[in-house]
């Protein structure tokens, strides 16, 4: 026997929906409206229960040698807002935290962060936008360009996680409470079931029916975030910026 396609079954089950809806509409009668699959021409995982559901996505998160991540995050009572693509040795993108972008780069271990003269008048000793801020000409001089974060700084921890795929997914795909299922779905096109925590108090995760069962979108327990995944095991390159577009302040970041 001949395996249709993923694409073609997908279709073919959207055709299938679509035709019941008119059968509804009608009052006619149709084969298989009454009972009609939602798991079908779906990788499955719909059909288990909801601890085996979330044992999946997180191994085939694990697996994925990339990801593209956004969406908002709060943490110690402020709001990052994330849009970043990670790997294994690194990761690449922006964060948004009270209204000031900054950029952030990983190669291995060495991190850098971009941002405007803006973010750093604003900057305290421990690089962390909100109080105290290098002076005027040093955030000038600062505009634009990589800033290498010392290993030893405080900002290196704080601001490496957010480029860090383990790190990162161990902390967000986590719901708490009792697993439950909540039914099927779509986030962004894609058809997925969605698994909560505590009956929704502690967070509810869509995953993908298509395919490899990604995560898809994740709604964090307390109000702490929503995050969407996609791109998932599509590489990127990841560069270390020029020497003449850097800043090496050694083993500390400028203050005031």
């Amino acid at each position: 026997m001949t395996a249709i396609p993923q694409g073609r079954r997908s279709r073919r089950a959207a055709l299938v929906s679509a035709l019941c809806a008119l059968v509804a509409v009608t009052g006619a009668g149709l084969a298989g409206c009454s009972e009609q699959d939602p798991d079908a021409g779906t990788n499955g995982v719909g059909k288990l229960p909801a601890d085996r559901i979330q044992a999946r996505t997180r191994t085939a998160a694990d697996s994925a040698d990339a990801v593209h991540l956004s969406g908002d995050v709060v943490s110690n009572g402020r709001t990052y807002r994330l849009d970043m693509r990670l790997k294994s040795d690194g990761g690449s993108g922006s964060v948004t935290s009270q209204g000031v972008t900054f950029g952030l780069l990983r190669v291995g271990n060495k991190l850098y962060l971009k941002a405007n003269a803006e973010f750093w008048s604003h900057a305290d000793g421990d690089g962390k936008d909100g109080g105290g801020g290098t002076d005027t000409g040093a955030a000038d001089k600062l505009d634009g360009k990589y800033v290498k974060v010392p290993q030893g700084d405080p900002a290196y921890q704080r601001f490496s996680g957010f480029t860090d795929k383990n790190v990162l997914l161990d902390g967000l795909l986590t719901l708490h409470g009792t697993l439950a299922t909540d039914g099927h779905h779509e986030q962004s096109g894609v058809r997925t079931i969605r698994i909560t925590g505590g009956k929704g108090t502690g967070g509810t995760l869509d995953v993908s029916l298509e395919g490899t069962p990604y995560p898809v979108r994740l709604v964090r327990a307390g109000d702490a975030g929503t995050l969407t995944f996609s791109e998932w095991g599509k590489d990127f390159s990841l560069t270390e910026p020029d020497k003449s577009d850097t800043v090496d302040y050694g083993k500390q970041l400028p203050t005031s």
